[in-house]
């Protein structure tokens, strides 16, 4: 019986030094990841509105503090799985289900970055970037409330990793890094009362409703019991002009309530700010080119789509904007299966700054 206790103290003694060297490799981890990924978690914010804290929070939490496999050999910080239009590299890995698809990137740096759009460009995550940047909180609490995991605690999880490790003071940019933020989608997405200002006239106002605008083209919403044809009367369009407007053949298609009626021809890209879609449940092709006021040709297009009936799954990406230049022609090849290359910091020197205060 001695001997058994003297085990046990002796033990308990251990234990003690045993959690608290647990403790330090924790934190001591988390510092490793934070100084790595701190500057790429700024420069995100910049380009896409979501809080550095929140992405470093979820990157520490979904990769074990960078230590997970994923993370390690498919350099995937945030578990994003492959959807059906992933033609990238892959690997396997049990989750919800035995050996599910993961994408596997290039580079962390693809990682964050696919991060980020899949929060900006996923309708059900529009209401987050209505927040203020700094309200790390709110940003915590609206993720679990959009579902975007299924665990309870998941919102305290990130707060409490933003606190621990004081990563709200990435939120704070100054005046520079403020500009470099876009207008949240649903800002770009918000109608405005059309004014013509740069298109041709190619309607005429019709004084019974009020005309709109996106993506510079003008359009109304639908009556009850409307048509192509009907419409094309009051604005003195042919039936098969307006029907062609909007992507359709047919002037007679009986219209629903509030459904977007463009009068003129759409654009061949989205407005800057939003260049992509990704699917949620019900998407198709046309539902997508009426929402951003881009011709449905175009969309099918930039995306290399032949078929406009092309079945779309939830998650997939829709390109909306043609890529632009050298890091467009990546992101797009990227989109393909080809590796681009990720975003260099725009904010790193400022970061540095931050680090070196905050570390005094």
């Amino acid at each position: 019986m001695r001997t058994m206790f003297r085990r046990f103290a002796a033990l308990m003694a251990v234990l003690p030094l045993c959690l608290l060297a647990y403790s330090d490799t924790t934190a001591e981890r988390a510092e490793s990841y934070i100084s790595t990924y701190s500057s790429l978690a700024v420069s995100e914010m910049c380009r896409s509105g979501i809080p550095a804290s929140i992405t470093l929070a979820q990157g520490l939490l979904e990769s074990g503090y960078g230590r997970s496999t994923l993370a390690t050999k498919a350099n995937n910080h945030f578990g994003i799985k492959c959807h059906s239009d992933w033609k990238g590299e892959s690997v396997y890995h049990d989750d919800d289900a035995k050996g599910e698809c993961f994408r596997k990137y290039p580079k962390a740096e693809d990682s964050y970055r696919d991060h980020s759009d899949f929060l900006r460009f996923k309708s059900r995550y529009a209401f987050l970037f209505e927040l203020e940047m700094t309200d790390y909180k709110a940003w915590a609490h609206g993720l679990k409330k959009a579902g975007y995991a299924t665990d309870p605690r998941y919102a305290y999880k990130l707060i409490n990793i933003i606190e621990t490790y004081r990563l709200d003071r990435f939120d704070r940019l100054d005046s520079a890094e403020k500009s470099l933020v876009p207008e949240t989608p649903l800002q770009l997405e918000q109608p405005v009362k059309f004014t013509g200002s740069g298109r041709s006239g190619t309607f005429a106002l019709a004084l019974s409703r009020e005309v709109l605008q996106i993506n510079g083209t003008a359009f109304i919403y639908a009556r009850r019991y409307e048509t192509y044809a009907s419409i094309a009367l009051l604005y003195d369009l042919f039936p098969k002009e307006l029907a062609a407007y909007n992507d359709s053949k047919d002037p007679s298609e009986a219209l629903q309530a509030g459904e977007i009626v463009y009068l003129q021809r759409k654009r061949n890209q989205a407005v800057r700010g939003l260049e992509k879609h990704i699917c949620s449940e019900g998407d198709n092709l046309r539902s997508i080119a009426q929402k951003y006021g881009v011709s449905l040709k175009a969309l099918m297009k930039l995306n290399g789509i032949a078929d406009p009936m092309k079945v779309l799954r939830e998650d997939d990406t829709i390109l909306l904007r043609k890529p632009a230049g050298e890091k467009g022609r990546k992101e797009k090849a990227e989109f393909e299966g080809n590796a681009g290359r990720g975003r260099k910091s725009v904010a790193r020197s400022s970061v540095d700054r931050k680090l070196e205060k905050t570390s005094r």
